[in-house]
């Protein structure tokens, strides 16, 4: 049988793998097909691409949208989208620029709780790549601000968090119209972390078109629960070990081992745009 991890990140966002290293570790886990699906960015998914060519991966090209939704964080996951569609390309490059706003923005906001913190020491982790908060959560274990990187989300950058901030220019209806403009099919991400359940099918109405049901914190219940709104609302399942290399170990690539009938159906969807 073959196996999917759809959502994989790599040192281009978060990750702290190379596309190449991801590739390696995805044959070494056992899987034929992977998704790259970066924060903001499709910059790993040609050499991803290139890469899975030459070990016998198939590589889909994916990205991982960030939106704010009433304050909320909400991630929206794209398949099979052109990386060369110029008017996704622009707005990455708005996006890049306004998390590198957001990251000073945290920073202050930990300044002002006492701990000394250098935006720098944030970008300097991020290096190329889009920068986000686990980047931060790394920049704080190594000044020794705190023990574990959960820490830090529990503490002080966490969606309730002091320190939080939001502040992400797409909401989810934007982000839904451009990956669809861009050829992709929207995807809800970990749907467990919205803490609203009810969201999803107004995100239907916007034009979502599939739910993330297998993911590594989805325990069985919440797996049959996810599955049954999916086949209610008509929407494409997916699922993916949302794995970061060694930046969250404990999220490991083909943790989640999705059955590549889902796959095909994407495909199927995808011919259907």
């Amino acid at each position: 049988m073959k196996f999917a991890d759809l959502h994989l990140h790599t040192f281009f966002s978060d990750g702290t793998y190379s596309p190449q290293v991801l590739v390696k570790e995805a044959r070494g886990a056992g899987l034929s097909v992977i998704a790259v699906t970066d924060h903001d960015t499709v910059e790993a998914v040609k050499p991803a691409i290139a890469s899975g060519a030459e070990s016998g991966i198939e590589v889909i090209p994916g990205i991982e949208l960030s939106c704010d939704y009433s304050g909320s964080e909400i991630h929206i996951l794209g398949y099979f989208v052109d990386c060369d569609n110029k008017e996704l390309l622009d707005k990455l490059y708005d996006l890049k620029k306004n998390r590198i706003a957001r990251i000073h923005k945290i920073v202050s906001k930990l300044n002002d709780m006492g701990l000394a913190l250098n935006a720098q020491s944030v970008f300097d982790f991020a290096k190329y790549g889009t920068v986000g908060r686990l980047h931060v959560a790394r920049a704080l274990l190594k000044g020794k601000f705190i023990s574990t990187l959960q820490e830090a989300f529990q503490k002080f950058i966490g969606d309730k968090s002091p320190a939080y901030v939001c502040g992400f220019k797409l909401n989810p209806s934007e982000a839904i119209s451009l990956i669809k403009k861009a050829g992709g099919l929207p995807v809800l991400a970990h749907p467990h972390t919205m803490g609203n359940d009810d969201l999803i099918f107004e995100f239907k109405k916007l034009g979502l078109m599939g739910l993330e049901v297998y993911y590594p914190e989805h325990s069985q219940a919440m797996i049959n629960f996810y599955l049954n709104i999916a086949k209610e609302q008509d929407l494409l399942v997916t699922g993916g070990s949302d794995c970061h290399g060694q930046a969250k170990s404990e999220a490991k690539i083909g943790s989640v081992m999705l059955a590549y009938e889902f796959v095909e159906k994407l495909k199927l969807a995808k011919q259907g745009l």
